[in-house]
């Protein structure tokens, strides 16, 4: 699928589920932004096509960051025509031990920081009257886990912001789709493992199992197959699809 050279700008790009999409968009067709807050690690990734992926930063939760990294994104490749809101952040503890500041941390990243983004794009895609919009929100957006109820809170508002704003853009040539994959063979998971082995004792496979046991599958959701989802709603073909929260996760959440 040839996507005639479309601008995406994908955020928290720079590896795992991120850089998957980033890679796959290219593949596709598409020029590619990837933002992150660390440029280092984004620039790392664009060298994989130099002239086709662009690396940019800045914090998504930052206003002023993320209209300056959008400029220099559209003034290198034009227009931003899909966006794919990616960053984000994971953190646990229980209800009772919670804090304020990770309560806030975690709806600034996940859910505020997916609205910054969204407003520095979307008037340039209702003005050409063509855009997608591909919010990577989790399984913890369509069911609770436990020790997760900040981060649960947080992609639970990704999928309410995502079908109301599909609500708003259905006659405006703008789909707003949100992937949610399970748990994703990342760093992410693989730190989540390393905590449960320090503080068990289990061993390698014993943790592992813990996160493996709620797919159905009974294996840990790939960053590729997200990427496939993701791509797919990023096309022409997938224009009809707006609104929804597409699952990932190997029949976790049917």
């Amino acid at each position: 699928m040839n996507m005639n050279a479309r601008h995406a700008l994908v955020t928290g790009g720079g590896q795992g589920i991120g850089a998957a999409i980033a890679q796959e968009l290219v593949v596709r067709g598409l020029n590619v932004t990837v933002l992150g807050r660390r440029l280092e690690v984004v620039q790392a990734l664009a060298a994989y096509a130099p002239a086709r992926m662009l690396a940019v930063s800045a914090d998504v939760t930052d206003p002023a960051q993320v209209a300056e990294a959008v400029a220099q994104a559209e003034r290198h490749f034009g227009p931003v025509e899909v966006l794919v809101n990616n960053a984000g952040q994971a953190q646990t503890s229980s209800l009772l031990k919670m804090n304020l500041e990770l309560w806030d941390q975690m709806l600034s990243v996940n859910l505020t920081g997916t609205l910054v983004c969204i407003q520095a794009v979307l008037p340039g895609m209702v003005s050409r009257g063509w855009g997608r919009v591909v919010n990577v929100a989790s399984t913890a957006g369509q069911v609770g886990y436990v020790y997760a109820s900040a981060y649960c809170a947080a992609k639970h508002g990704v999928l309410g912001l995502t079908k109301a704003l599909a609500l708003e853009m259905a006659r405006k040539g703008v789909t707003v789709n949100a992937v949610c994959p399970g748990y994703t063979e990342t760093d992410l998971v693989r730190e989540s493992i390393e905590r449960v082995i320090a503080k068990t004792g289990r061993s390698v496979d014993a943790a592992r199992a813990e996160f493996v046991k709620s797919n159905p599958q009974g294996c840990l959701v790939q960053p590729q197959q997200v990427a496939d989802a993701v791509a797919w709603l990023c096309g022409d073909r997938s224009s009809a699809v707006t609104g929804q929260s597409i699952s990932v996760a190997g029949g976790e959440v049917m």
